[in-house]
């Protein structure tokens, strides 16, 4: 359950450290966002992106001075990318985790009455304060609060010395039962935390530079399917570019890999796989294609006629057919060139022993 974590060396701007916030399973690198943004696109354009993720797309476009748009439907990733494009400042943030850290004893009693992953996971005072913390962040309403809840999420879990959590992976949360057995056969209890001082100091590296100067972005929480009619009822969106990455087909599932962050959230203290207007949608072909049909064809109704469409993708046969064909159908006048794009490091499912032979994603950008 080793976690690889991020050097600092090249963090030596706000925008280059507030752009990685948040751990997240099949992230654009930023760089590459930063090349597609200046390339398809210029300043004062709009940036739209239907699957959001933790924003990078989103994130480049404001960096860039271009206007980002975008929707994301995971809790996790929405937070993540409204703490970059609008955090608060480093005091109130400060403030914010004192006055959790004083709370933070009015629920010893409840930290007694989680399952059993959460003592082996974390000490008495982190749970304490992590409890708090749930209860007291508006993180749907506050700046303050979402900014401080996007620093939570990126240190709940990872490294035993660099995370508030036992040792786990950073970007993906472990089934309860076998990271306790996990943690079992190797002696391993949770660190003992500090969890205040701790965040302090992650709050201080962060702000080091301050923060980045962005030009407005918007995320919006939702599904894309209901929310991108209401923008273009709104008629105040012509984006130039459409820089997105839907979630690839039967890979991952993007809810349970992220519960325990879902659960600091206010959600199940179990894992769940996603529900609701989502289930079954990532897994199901039929219902991937019509999901991507239906998206697309909604942006399309957001996009100049000039406007490139830059789609990243699976080299997996079926997430890359079906995505295929579907940008094909919605957007028949413009010309689809293809990019192979291999893996050249380590990914998530690689580390799990899940190595097929068409590993690596692929670009699909279509031009008038």
């Amino acid at each position: 359950m080793s976690s690889k974590g991020s050097g600092i060396g090249a963090y030596d701007t706000a925008e280059r450290r507030w752009a990685g916030v948040g751990p997240y399973y099949a992230m654009f690198p930023a760089a590459f966002a930063d090349c597609v943004v200046k390339r398809y696109s210029d300043p004062g354009d709009t940036v739209l992106d239907p699957f959001a993720g933790r924003g990078t797309s989103l994130f480049s476009a404001a960096v860039q001075k271009r206007f980002g748009v975008g929707v994301e439907v995971n809790p996790v990733g929405w937070v993540y990318a409204q703490a970059k494009l609008h955090a608060a400042a480093q005091d109130d943030v400060q403030e914010r985790l004192k006055a959790i850290s004083r709370s933070a004893w009015r629920f010893r009693a409840e930290t007694e009455r989680l399952p059993a992953f959460y003592s082996h996971c974390f000490s008495g005072p982190v749970l304490a304060f992590l409890l708090a913390a749930r209860a007291m962040l508006n993180w749907r309403r506050s700046k303050v609060d979402w900014t401080t809840a996007a620093l939570l999420l990126v240190n709940l879990h990872g490294k035993r010395d660099a995370s508030l959590s036992n040792q786990m992976r950073q970007t993906k949360s472990m089934s309860p039962q076998y990271a306790i057995e996990w943690w079992h056969a190797r002696k391993l209890r949770p660190p003992k935390v500090d969890p205040l001082e701790f965040m302090e100091r992650r709050l201080a590296w962060r702000y080091a530079h301050g923060r980045p100067t962005l030009c407005g972005s918007r995320v919006f929480l939702g599904d894309s399917v209901r929310r991108l009619p209401a923008l273009a009822e709104q008629g105040e969106i012509e984006a130039r570019l459409l820089f997105t990455s839907p979630p690839y087909c039967a890979v991952t599932n993007y809810h349970y890999d992220q519960w325990l962050r879902l659960w600091m959230l206010g959600g199940s203290p179990e894992p769940r796989t996603v529900s609701g207007s989502s289930r079954g949608r990532f897994w199901n072909s039929g219902a991937y294609e019509h999901l991507l049909r239906d998206v697309f064809a909604k942006t399309n109704e957001l996009l100049t006629d000039d406007a490139t469409v830059y789609v990243r993708t699976h080299k997996r046969e079926l997430t890359y057919t079906i995505t295929r064909r579907v940008l094909r159908e919605v957007f028949p006048e413009k010309r689809m060139r293809t990019f192979s794009r291999p893996f050249t490091t380590p990914t998530q499912t690689s580390l799990f022993g899940d190595v097929p032979d068409d590993t690596g994603e692929v670009d699909l950008i279509l031009k008038p």
